[in-house]
């Protein structure tokens, strides 16, 4: 009878994730975007990259199944003033034209608690590899628009002198312009393959 009640209760948890999470999805560009933060002198300036791809293959009963790759186009940087883009964009920085790529790609993603896991991975910034940890908010799953889609907020914090995007300024009073910490967060609406689609 406790067997009976066990397996029970085992097909009902694995009941309660529902079938659609799990397979490839690819990201909607048009309902996503990629945003940063950065102390300048004594605020934050915020920007975003507007160019990025990626594929994300879940499975919410086996996560060592599941994966993360993601591509920004590192020319894509807009902070809304193109004389400082451009400056971003030049070997000071990102030096986008012999680095045209920034790329993360996920070692191990684990559950933190409902909807919340953490995604261990390799993030590249200018030919550096760097381990980093993303914090991902799972927003839930819905058909709509002729498909599968589901939502995700991922935030982390990296030093970009881990990266070697160093360059900076030092001030007449004292202190620098830039701060070395950048608040990342990406959200994304993603669009699930169907069987026979390319990844």
């Amino acid at each position: 009878m406790r067997k009976t009640l066990t397996l029970i209760a085992l097909w009902a948890l694995l009941a309660a994730v529902p079938a659609a999470a799990q397979g490839t999805y690819s990201i909607d560009t048009a309902h996503s975007n990629v945003g940063f933060k950065i102390r300048h002198l004594v605020a934050r300036v915020s920007g975003e990259f507007t160019e990025f791809d990626g594929t994300i293959v879940t499975d919410f009963r086996n996560l060592d199944a599941s994966s993360v790759e993601f591509t920004i186009t590192t020319a894509s940087i807009d902070t809304d003033n193109e004389k400082r883009d451009g400056h971003l964009r030049s070997a000071d920085f990102f030096d986008a034209e012999n680095y045209p790529e920034i790329t993360f790609k996920s070692s191990k993603i684990t559950k933190k608690d409902d909807d919340t896991y953490v995604v261990a991975g390799i993030l590249n910034i200018r030919g550096v590899a760097q381990p980093v940890i993303l914090n991902v908010d799972y927003l839930g799953e819905m058909q709509a628009m002729g498909g599968t889609r589901a939502g995700y907020e991922v935030s982390t914090t990296i030093n970009r002198q881990d990266f070697g995007v160093s360059w900076n300024r030092t001030l007449d009073q004292g202190g620098v312009l830039l701060g070395d910490d950048v608040e990342v967060t990406i959200n994304l609406e993603v669009v699930k393959q169907e069987a026979g689609e390319n990844s």
